[in-house]
Formats: C-alpha cells, sequence, structure tokens
C-alpha cells in the first residue's frame, strides 16, 4: 500500500479516537440508556467484557465508597503474585494478630499458624473475609499499608482514574472510594486467571483450621447459583457504601459484566444486577468476526526465503458486538510490510484495521504462525534453474 494511503488511514484512526474520546470519556460507546433499567442504586453499569462497550450507565464514573468490592483489587494482587513466583498456592501463611482481629466479614482464622494460600484466597473470594485478606497483604507486602500502596499503583496502571484504596478489606475509611466503571476494569483483569473462576463458582465449602475446627462458608454472591451463566462476581455493604455487587455472567460466547453501588437492600442489588444481565442477554449479541486460528491473508510474497508466500494471521480474535435484528457489517483494511527473510513465528508483518459504519472500531497485527527460513546460496541457484 501506497505511504499517502497509510497516512490516510492513520489519520482517519487518529480521528476516530479523538471522536470516541470526547464523546465517552473512556474511548466505548454507550448503546443505550433504558429507562428499563433505572433502578435505585447510586450507580449501575453494564458492558460488554470483549469489547468494553458500555450498554448501559448511570453514574459509572462516580466515585463513591464500594465496600468489600475493594477486595477485587486485593484477589488480583495475589493472583498476580503468584504469576510472578512470590508465592503459590500451597504456600504456607503465617497469620498476625493484626489480621485475626480484623472485625466485619471474617472466617476468624486464628494467630500465629499457617493456612494454605489457597484456602485464604478461597475465603476472600467465597465469603469475603477481612482478616484472610489481611493476612495475604501481609504476607506479599509485609504489611497492610505496603500492599495498599501496591494497590493504588495497580489502580493507576490499569487506568482506573476514580479510584483510591486505603485499606485492603473496603471497611469503611472515609478517603476510600471507585467507581462502577473501576470496578468492571479490576475485575475483568481478576477474570483472566482461570482459578479465581474455580473458586468463585463454588456455592458452600468450610475453612478447616489448623486445630480442626471447622468454619462454614456460603458464596456472598447469590447469583453464582441463581442466575444461569453468573461464574464471577464481589458483593460489599457497609452503612456509607449501601449494597453492592460487581458480577460477570456469559451465555455461549457473550459475557457481560455488571456493576451495581448503593442498592437499598441487600436483594435488591441482586435483582438489579439481573435486570442488567437480562436487558444485555436479550437484546445484543456478540459474534466472531476475526478467528485467529485461520489465515487473514493467503499467498503474500515473501522475499528471500525458501517458501515463496507465507499466509498472514491475525494476532487475536475480534468479536463484534450488534444489537439483535439489526446489519451491522465489518470491513477488513490491510497494511502489508515487505517481508523478508528470515523472520520467527509471531513476528508482526502488518497491521488489520476493522471498520464498521465507516469507523475504525480495532486496530491488529497480522503476523506470521510459523518461522520464515532465508533462501541459502545453494536454494538460490535451484530456483534459478528450476524457472530457467
Amino acid at each position: 500500500m501506497k505511504k499517502s494511503i497509510l497516512s490516510t488511514l492513520s489519520i482517519f484512526c487518529v480521528v476516530c479516537l479523538m471522536i470516541l474520546s470526547i464523546n465517552c470519556g473512556t474511548m466505548q460507546t454507550i448503546f443505550a440508556d433504558n429507562d428499563v433499567l433505572k433502578n435505585t442504586a447510586k450507580a449501575s453499569l453494564l458492558v460488554d467484557y470483549d469489547s468494553n462497550t458500555i450498554l448501559y450507565e448511570n453514574n459509572s464514573n462516580a466515585r463513591y465508597p464500594i465496600a468489600s468490592m475493594v477486595k477485587l483489587m486485593t484477589l488480583l494482587l495475589t493472583y498476580e503474585a503468584i504469576d510472578n513466583g512470590q508465592l503459590t498456592l500451597d504456600t504456607m501463611i503465617t497469620t498476625s494478630e493484626n489480621a485475626s482481629g480484623m472485625g466485619g466479614s471474617q472466617v476468624f482464622i486464628d494467630p500465629y499458624v499457617e493456612y494454605k494460600a489457597e484456602d485464604l484466597i478461597k475465603s476472600v473470594v467465597m465469603a469475603s473475609a477481612n482478616d484472610a485478606s489481611v493476612a495475604l497483604a501481609e504476607y506479599i507486602s509485609g504489611s497492610e499499608g505496603e500492599f495498599v500502596n501496591l494497590m493504588n499503583k495497580r489502580a493507576n496502571e490499569l487506568g482506573m482514574k476514580n479510584t483510591l484504596y486505603v485499606n485492603c478489606t473496603g471497611l469503611p475509611a472515609p478517603e476510600q472510594y471507585s467507581s462502577a466503571y473501576d470496578c468492571f476494569i479490576v475485575l475483568k483483569h481478576l477474570m483472566k486467571h482461570e482459578h479465581y473462576h474455580t473458586l468463585s463458582t463454588i456455592w458452600m465449602d468450610k475453612l478447616v483450621h489448623p486445630s480442626g475446627r471447622e468454619t462454614e462458608q456460603v458464596n456472598t454472591n447469590k447469583l453464582v447459583r441463581y442466575y444461569k451463566g453468573c461464574d464471577s462476581g464481589k458483593t460489599g455493604s457497609t452503612s456509607e457504601a449501601g449494597y453492592c455487587l460487581t458480577a460477570s455472567a456469559k451465555r455461549d460466547d457473550f459475557r457481560l459484566v455488571a456493576v451495581v453501588i448503593g442498592s437499598k437492600t441487600g436483594q435488591q442489588r441482586f435483582t438489579d444486577v439481573s435486570t442488567l444481565f437480562n436487558y444485555g442477554f436479550a437484546n445484543f449479541e456478540n459474534k466472531l468476526i476475526l478467528d485467529m486460528s485461520k489465515p487473514v491473508l493467503e499467498n503474500v510474497e515473501v522475499k528471500m526465503s525458501k517458501q515463496k508466500t507465507v499466509d498472514l494471521y491475525a494476532s487475536e480474535n475480534y468479536y463484534g458486538l450488534s444489537k439483535k435484528g439489526t446489519n451491522n457489517e465489518y470491513e477488513f483494511k490491510y497494511e502489508v510490510m515487505d517481508i523478508k527473510a528470515p523472520k520467527k513465528v509471531g513476528d508482526k508483518v502488518g497491521t488489520l484495521l476493522i471498520t464498521k459504519e465507516g469507523q475504525v472500531v480495532k486496530e491488529i497485527d497480522l503476523i506470521l504462525n510459523a518461522d520464515v527460513e532465508k533462501l541459502s546460496y545453494y536454494d538460490g541457484i535451484k530456483r534459478i534453474a528450476e524457472n530457467w
């Protein structure tokens, strides 16, 4: 493609992003503001997980206390600590008197004894245990205070512009706040950890303490049992925050995330989130528009290589969100580099622009799915002879 065409496409992309940024603040499109979805919550949000498209929102960027939904970040940092080798699910964690003395939701851990990390994580996921949260925080960072610094640093890295953490539990603190949209961000990253889903779908269990006594646990997120497809989420409730819930549900290939902050009652938050889910699943669908397992372009010329052509693949899948009953056509535009051997599998060799109704909705790398070896002197002579 000529440079002039590439420049035009680049300008076009920038303009589109600027328009989205001005209109939405988070570069997402709001599909609907349906009166049917209005509720008594202070803030509410419904988002398509794959495209980050907002399907409904009310005060989604407003700052409010969120109670135990703070623990979404506590869990995310715990799983990231596992990823970087700082601990494992089998790590034995010695608890402190400070951790065991936490009030509010708890599993009554004993001080100065060892608990398996997985058991403490499960207690946070299922029972929203403050004592288990602090025990994990102290192990990872040395103190809850240092862990909170890490929480705020990670929030900043994730672009959570309306969040400030003061503790790792969500217990009342005047300076602590977050927003519905920021809760969506942290849950989306937490859900990338498969083990989290293993725990978040358990309805009932028990914690067996080192002494042998047992603490029964029931998942605080009732929707994992009573709403079809709900497989994750975090509740929260204090007198200042009201009743809160961030949850996700998936049906077929369509995943939604819903958030409510400040519902009037504990049952109302589940009703509010269920209503949001019902609206999303009834009115929208998510289709696989681009499959990364299939070639996007075939038989593209490659220079100085043993093979004359290569196939190009997308670096990721793309799901297109559309309202049911509407025609939403997607178009592909390509910018392919001059490909010269040698190249490695996964090397970027071009760019794919996905457009819808004239607007760029996604830019995806075009990559190789196999190594491309350089043409040797002998191979070059042989090729000349073959074409003689």
